[in-house]
């Protein structure tokens, strides 16, 4: 079973590839990684943050158009709307810079209870995991408890964009690694125009 973190993969293959908005095919690239490491997808997920449509038109109906395709390309799509609050920097000159920061809340921890309820249902032998982000390994110990409980084997993976130019090169930690390279991320670009 497939769960995406799609901040955390955009993010990733902006520094990786140079991605300069979320222009993965989900589902594309899912099953790609999936076949490339001989896995067999029986759903995938997909999470991500939505900005309002009163803070950002444009990307709120960006995400709401994407979400919506997803949706009918059998991938079943979790959003939450972000969260808005004042961030304050120092600049090299002393002075202050206040600004809005966008940031995703409850996002990790849908992510974190789906794969954790998946595994107690026994609905998947792998749950592979587009995310790098660390609060994951506490995701992978649990499902080796259930999987100890269960007397069955069950493994989580961590799939993510690779490339020289990113300085993360690693997965969630206590999990497989599966790098994506530059060539399997753009052979699965989706190229329909969401009104961006």
């Amino acid at each position: 079973m497939v769960f995406i973190d799609g901040q955390n993969l955009f993010y990733a293959a902006k520094e990786a590839f140079g991605s300069q908005y979320p222009d993965y095919d989900v589902k594309a690239l899912a099953e790609r990684v999936c076949k490339v490491n001989a896995l067999v997808p029986v759903a995938i997920r997909f999470y991500t943050g939505v900005p309002d449509a009163q803070d950002n038109l444009k990307w709120s109906g960006f995400w709401a158009n994407k979400l919506l395709g997803m949706s009918r390309d059998g991938v079943k799509v979790y959003s939450r709307p972000l969260k808005y609050r004042n961030k304050t920097v120092k600049l090299p000159d002393g002075k202050t810079h206040s600004f809005l920061s966008a940031s995703e809340k409850g996002v990790d921890i849908r992510i974190a209870l789906d794969v954790i309820r998946s595994a107690i249902k026994k609905e998947y032998d792998v749950a592979l995991i587009f995310s790098q982000d660390q609060d994951f390994s506490e995701v992978a110990d649990e499902v080796r408890l259930i999987s100890a409980e269960q007397d069955r084997w069950v493994q989580v993976a961590s799939a993510y964009p690779a490339s020289p130019a990113f300085k993360n090169g690693r997965g969630i930690n206590k999990t497989n690694w599966i790098k994506i390279d530059r060539a399997t991320y753009q052979a699965c670009l989706d190229t329909y125009d969401y009104g961006i």
